[in-house]
């Protein structure tokens, strides 16, 4: 028989975060934009492509809280 897994109040908490950091984010993005928008095209491009990247690299130690309880991975 398997185990019924129940879901933890991390997860809902967790994702409420990363949209909430997602809203930022984009928050920030668009508060920007219109100094970017007087850049070079190929500088407007890759700002908007490590924008696009970035916000990903804080939602990792989220994620891990999420799963572990922890902000960290043991190695």
């Amino acid at each position: 028989m398997q185990e019924e897994v129940k879901p933890k109040w991390r997860n809902g908490a967790g994702i409420a975060l990363i949209l909430l950091l997602i809203a930022i984010w984009g928050a920030i993005v668009a508060t920007v934009a219109p100094w970017v928008a007087q850049l070079p095209f190929v500088v407007e491009m890759l700002f908007y492509v490590a924008a696009g990247i970035g916000w990903i690299f804080p939602v990792r130690p989220l994620l891990v809280w999420m799963e572990t309880g922890k902000w960290r991975v043991q190695r």
